[in-house]
């Protein structure tokens, strides 16, 4: 025997030790290759007359108890029932993960994530997904694929419905919020879930906002604009992370080793779990990098990705890569590790059962506590955007109503896409809504008159002849839930079908109009639009949608929410977005050769950050602690704001920021803070934001954080167009480590 190996094997010991007591290490040596790779991969189930059952598709080479998750299960029984055939039918009993995309809610829906981004409330945000995670969880589901974090500046592609909108601040804060909200207080509390933070990176950058197409932007715009809401969601802990469909810089994401491991695993130290878009390892072929399945498999586990989702591309073929030395043992090893650390902290291994409760089921699902919370959400998401000569709020006692449009019946349409395992008849539509809150005896005549999906206009000439004998009109326009969504983008984004004859038809009777925006995405608004005198964004709204869209109509509630996307003039004005660069000639400086056009004006028609109220508020001009400080130090911006009207209201109070003469180019401001205030008429609040060196900082030509000497204009308003500013210098220059910075 050697003379140092007694030392070697005194030196394992503790080594060994650990090993037998993490029942992860244990199962790890336990395992063949083929249970490892299972392990790895996600089918969806497929419904049969005697129960649920993993669809496999024309691959059955590995039999179901060797799989590690499973996608598509939404109810106790059926969880139940698959986790038992999968642990009693397995070798090392090895449970399942159940995953479902739990965007914004499960049986109770809640607005779409545009929506409550309109909130502009993180804690309302993370209310909201810890109710469906109690809901999900109870049906069995440990695993959601939400918050989508993209962010969005083109609304053309369909996915905006499902983000928060074109700015990475209140991206980051809602993404951190809603992550806080799925995940819970984690184990052994059995509504805690994973959450995953998607779509890494740069998705909602798709040219010409075409779904699945390309992103080809600078390493600047991906660092600044699109990579902070998923820093933020790693640093909330979230639980999973799933790549994108896209490419970045001719690089596809799921074989982007630079993004996946060099960032994600290495300078941010995620340590969770990776997986793949549904089928997205398979098409890397048809991105073209890969000509066969097995290389397909290769590049995306060596770039990183745990869990292929759907395709079977790592079930067939990376045992044999792994043997022929193409993909590493060890790295196959720490995936399963991965994978098998989730089930241990969701408590499966102590029991695998735990999640799916019937009894649980049926106590948790569509209580009217989550009623109560779906509509106060609904009502903080509603946009105010025009209400000429306060024709808003609507008496309860309005005479007769004509309510038009198919959308207003539309109970689908309420819960908009990716709507989780909801059912449309437990959603209040806007018809049901109105009836609900007006006076006894108001007469409300609905007439369909027209739809997002068909140019005609039935009954057009008896919806003329209504709305003349009418004392009210509301018109309920928009898109279909269907119209928004994946591989649901528009290259028009004006209202679809026959709605713009019929808006036609009832501004000519000039008889009052309220419109009542029913969408996934900003609309174009065209002239039409413009001229009705009152005009509410209610988004799609989820189960409450009715009753809350009757709370604002007729004044029980005052809206309060404001644009997270800007609204453009014209579709050819698109990507617009406030956090836009100056040029050296900019489109607000004098003469004809200005960045502008000639056929319409460049600004927007509705700015982000806008929402009216059905009160009035002023500020003051902001006060600083200070006027020159050292970069190290804090800055107190303190505003007063006043209601000036006669209606108790919510303001949200926003602060943007903008470095004045950087060594880079800097957008014309970036919003660093907002705080929501509740006011009484008459009375006024300070309201206060601190400002450090991580609001100061910017990337230089290096993509090293550093604050910089100079000055600085810091904005404090209703929305981002306030003129309302004070100016400031920062007296000397700091380099940040990395860990310093918020580079939202």
């Amino acid at each position: 025997m050697p003379k140092h190996l007694p030392v070697l094997l005194l030196a394992c010991l503790p080594l060994l030790a650990v090993a037998q007591d993490d029942p992860v290490e244990r199962l790890l040596a336990q395992m063949t290759l083929e249970e490892k790779i299972g392990q790895l991969s996600q089918l969806t189930i497929q419904s049969t007359p005697t129960g649920p059952v993993i669809d496999q598709g024309e691959h059955t080479q590995m039999p179901v108890t060797l799989l590690g998750s499973v996608l598509g299960a939404d109810t106790a029984q059926q969880t139940r029932q698959l986790q038992e055939q999968v642990v009693n039918g397995s070798r090392l009993h090895i449970p399942l993960l159940f995953a479902y995309d739990v965007l914004h809610g499960f049986r109770t829906v809640f607005p779409v994530p545009l929506a409550l981004a309109s909130a502009w409330d993180p804690d309302l945000a993370q209310r909201t997904a810890r109710a469906a995670a109690v809901e999900a969880t109870a049906s069995g589901v440990h695993w959601t694929f939400a918050p989508m974090v993209d962010i969005a500046r083109d609304p053309r592609w369909g996915r905006v419905v499902e983000g928060a909108g074109e700015d990475p601040f209140l991206g980051s804060a809602l993404a951190t919020a809603l992550v806080h909200g799925f995940q819970g207080a984690g184990a052994p509390d059995v509504s805690s879930m994973l959450a995953t933070a998607k779509h890494f990176v740069a998705y909602g950058a798709a040219e010409g906002g075409r779904d699945y197409n390309v992103a080809d932007l600078s390493e600047r715009t991906l660092r600044e604009v699109y990579l902070p809401p998923f820093e933020a969601a790693v640093a909330a802990g979230v639980g999973a992370i799933m790549p994108s469909f896209n490419e970045v810089a001719a690089v596809p994401m799921h074989s982007h080793t630079k993004l996946l491991t060099a960032l994600l695993r290495e300078q941010w130290g995620f340590a969770g779990l990776l997986v793949s878009d549904f089928n997205a390892v398979w098409e890397l072929a048809q991105q073209g990098i890969a000509s066969t399945q097995a290389d397909a498999a290769r590049l995306a586990f060596n770039a990183g990705v745990d869990i292929e989702m759907a395709s079977q591309s790592y079930r067939q073929h990376l045992a044999t890569l792994v043997r022929k030395g193409q993909v590493s043992r060890k790295n196959v090893d720490d995936a399963v590790r991965r994978v098998l650390k989730a089930k241990q902290r969701l408590g499966l291994f102590d029991d695998p059962y735990r999640y799916s409760d019937e009894a649980r089921e049926r106590a948790s699902q569509l209580t009217p506590q989550h009623r109560a919370l779906a509509r106060e959400a609904a009502q903080k998401s509603i946009v105010l955007l025009k209400n000429d000569s306060a024709l808003l709020p609507l008496s309860k006692q309005p005479g007769k109503v004509l309510v038009v449009g198919s959308l207003a019946s539309d109970a689908s349409a309420t819960i908009g896409p990716w709507s989780g395992a909801a059912n449309p008849e437990d959603s209040v539509t806007v018809l049901q809504g109105i009836r609900n809150a007006v006076a006894p005896g108001t007469e409300i005549v609905y007439l369909p008159g027209a739809s997002p999906t068909s140019p005609a206009t039935p009954n057009i000439t008896q919806v003329e002849q209504t709305a003349r004998s009418s004392d009210v009109l509301i018109a309920v326009l928009g898109e279909t839930a269907e119209q928004s969504g994946e591989a649901h983008s528009r290259a028009e984004l004006g209202l679809p079908g026959g709605q713009a004859a019929l808006l036609h038809t009832l501004l000519n009777t000039g008889k009052p109009l309220v419109i009542l925006l029913m969408n996934g995405r900003p609309l174009v608004l065209d002239a039409s639009v413009q001229q009705a005198p009152a005009l509410l964004e209610t988004w799609f709204l989820g189960s409450e949608t009715g009753n809350a869209v009757a709370d604002v109509l007729f004044g029980d509630i005052n809206p309060s929410g404001k644009l997270p996307m800007t609204f453009p003039r014209h579709v050819g004005q698109i990507p617009i977005y406030y956090a836009h660069k100056n040029t050296g000639r900019p489109p607000s400086g004098d003469g004809s050769f200005a960045s502008a056009y000639i056929d319409v004006p460049w600004t927007p028609l509705y700015p982000f950050g806008f929402g009216l109220s059905y009160t009035s508020f002023s500020y003051s001009s902001p006060r600083l602690s200070t006027t020159r400080l050292a970069s190290t130090q804090t800055l107190e911006v303190e505003v007063t704001v006043t209601n000036t009207g006669k209606r108790a209201g919510d303001e949200i109070v926003q602060l943007y920021l903008r470095d004045d003469v950087a060594s880079v180019t800097r957008p014309v401001r970036r919003l660093r803070g907002f705080r929501k205030i509740h006011l009484a008429p008459g009375e006024s609040r300070s309201v206060s934001f601190f400002l450090s060196q991580q609001d100061f900082a910017l990337l230089d030509e290096h993509f090293s954080p550093k604050v910089e000497a100079g000055g600085f204009t810091v904005f404090v308003g209703p929305d981002s167009t306030t003129a309302n500013q004070a100016h400031f210098e920062v007296s000397d220059t700091r380099r940040l480590s990395d860990d310093q910075v918020d580079r939202r």
